[in-house]
């Protein structure tokens, strides 16, 4: 199967024929997607017990006004002991700063966190620990096997803190009404 390009920028929605229990429902911001592989964070799971004030704090950066209202995403399986931060390109980021699209980018560094820390962050933003990661040519599989859908990403689905809806949502962009779709796959 000849890979996909392209798809970065994009929402990966879960269907009901997802058998990974971790991504049930799950939508992932796809940050890049090569022939060498993908990869991506779930914008819709909170982290169980991690507050983005206790992480503050671990790494000896002062709170901010509004820091205790940030959640923390899981956003993978893969390297959970590592945050990354989905951003606006308002904020300038850094040499390590991944530009996304012309409205998004993914920053994994602690200048970024002492920056929302202190208030002079992005304007959006989505702080998520670990990432879902594909092999090459694993995830156009797993599309082929109706595990995922692919939507065109909506910042307003994104970045909104409210994650129970995130998945109705993206399916809406769709058009596709929830109650309509099976986990028995099939081929015409």
């Amino acid at each position: 199967m000849e890979p996909r390009d392209g798809l970065a920028a994009h929402l990966l929605i879960a269907t009901p024929a997802m058998a990974d229990p971790r991504f049930a429902r799950a939508v992932i911001y796809l940050c890049a997607h090569t022939p060498e592989g993908a990869m991506g964070l779930i914008v819709n799971k909170p982290a169980a017990d991690v507050e983005f004030g206790d992480l503050l704090d671990q790494l000896g950066l002062p709170h901010g006004p509004g820091v205790d209202a940030i959640r923390v995403r899981f956003g993978g399986p893969v390297e959970l002991g590592r945050g990354f931060v989905l951003h606006s390109t308002d904020y300038p980021g850094t040499e390590a700063t991944m530009r996304i699209d012309a409205e998004t980018a993914m920053t994994a560094t602690t200048e970024i966190l002492a920056s929302i820390a202190g208030g002079t962050g992005p304007e959006r933003m989505l702080f998520a620990l670990g990432y879902a990661g594909w092999g090459p040519g694993q995830l156009d599989a797993e599309i082929a096997q109706n595990a995922w859908l692919v939507a065109e990403a909506r910042r307003d689905i994104v970045f909104d803190a409210e994650d129970g809806s995130k998945w109705t949502r993206a399916l809406a962009v769709l058009g596709i009404d929830p109650l309509m779709l099976s986990p028995v796959q099939g081929r015409a």
